[in-house]
């Protein structure tokens, strides 16, 4: 089977690999579309220290379940389209003793510490299949799930009501899944970027207000938004010192911080705003099968603009190509895709 290999920093390759075989309790799927996540662009630009190369990039899936083997409960069929849990879970750390698998402290996630998804089959146990058993989402919209149940987590870490001004900081599709889930909620949500473009679609998508980070004054704004308050959570997901920095200075005394983005140096803070607020700081790691159920029903309702969040869609053999336009303009991209189904 043809499959994609990030081979060394800067050299993607299309390599051919033995077709798998469902052993027991697994289920062999075909790929229809991957995403390129920022975890893969890392690695393409030699700048992931979890990846062990050569490695085959992806974990935004979008599939169809080819067999089933024995042990594979009855409600998932051939035919379903379907989604992958990618992460994996030890069942013995404390993360997985607390009923939060997803911050398993020995994890490995397709397409980094292991082979991912970007070939054209894959087998993977029962139980990380998330099936669509109505048939109501479309192929490409699979591909989306989870980067947008990633901010889905973090709206449920900050535990979000509809009596909160939320801050979104980044509007890519993390922030963007954070947003949509604290419009569910019935919050009022703030959106903080510098492209206008994504501003946009962040108005586009329920946000109350957006600020541009590069020309609005920022403080200024929120406190004539929040009645000089500050907003009561707010979410980091962009991973920059500058934008962690802006969450802790302008959360509201008694606010939520949720960090969702990692910054790759240190940051300085000024402490005495930790105790003086009494903020609580939270981080968010990568979302739990209910997440993504979440964004598969607001999917299905039709509302989000799949086609504007989808930057590109291409074969394997363009997957370099792919990459490359990404990091020639990252601000630009919100998703990118990989045709791995045969046309």
């Amino acid at each position: 089977m043809q499959a994609v290999q990030i081979i060394q920093p800067g050299e993607v390759k299309t390599v051919e690999l033995p077709v798998p075989e469902p052993g027991q309790g697994e289920v062999l799927v075909k790929i229809n579309y991957v995403g390129f996540c920022g975890s893969d662009l890392n690695t393409f630009l030699g700048k992931n220290p979890m990846v062990r190369l050569p490695v085959v990039p992806g974990h935004e899936i979008s599939a169809e379940i080819v067999r089933t083997s024995e042990g594979v409960p009855g409600h998932i069929q051939p035919g379903m389209l379907c989604t992958v849990n990618p992460y994996t879970a030890c069942g013995r750390c404390s993360s997985c003793r607390n009923s939060r698998p997803n911050a398993c402290r020995f994890n490995r996630t397709l397409g980094v510490q292991r082979d991912g998804a970007m070939s054209e089959w894959m087998t993977v146990p029962w139980e990380k299949i998330i099936p669509d058993e109505d048939g109501r989402l479309s192929k490409e919209a699979f591909a989306l799930v989870e980067p947008l149940s990633v901010g889905f987590h973090a709206v449920s870490r900050a535990q979000v009501t509809d009596s909160d001004t939320v801050m979104v900081i980044g509007c890519g599709m993390i922030g963007l899944g954070a947003l949509i889930r604290s419009v569910i909620r019935g919050a009022k949500v703030i959106a903080v970027d510098v492209d206008d473009a994504k501003l946009a679609l962040a108005r586009q998508l329920g946000a109350t207000h957006t600020l541009h980070s590069g020309t609005d004054s920022v403080h200024a704004r929120l406190q004539d938004l929040t009645n000089q308050s500050g907003p009561d959570v707010v979410i980091e997901a962009v991973g920059a010192p500058a934008t962690y920095q802006m969450a802790v200075n302008e959360v509201a005394f008694t606010g939520r911080v949720v960090c969702i983005g990692y910054a790759k140096a240190d940051i300085a803070f000024e402490t005495k705003l930790f105790v003086q607020k009494e903020i609580d700081i939270r981080g968010s790691r990568n979302a739990l099968p209910e997440d993504f159920r979440a964004v598969m029903e607001y999917l299905k309702k039709g509302a989000c603009p799949v086609d504007t969040l989808i930057s590109g869609i291409y074969p394997p053999e363009q997957a370099q190509a792919a990459l490359e336009k990404w990091q020639s303009d990252p601000g630009k991209v919100f998703r990118i895709l990989v045709r791995m189904e045969k046309q």
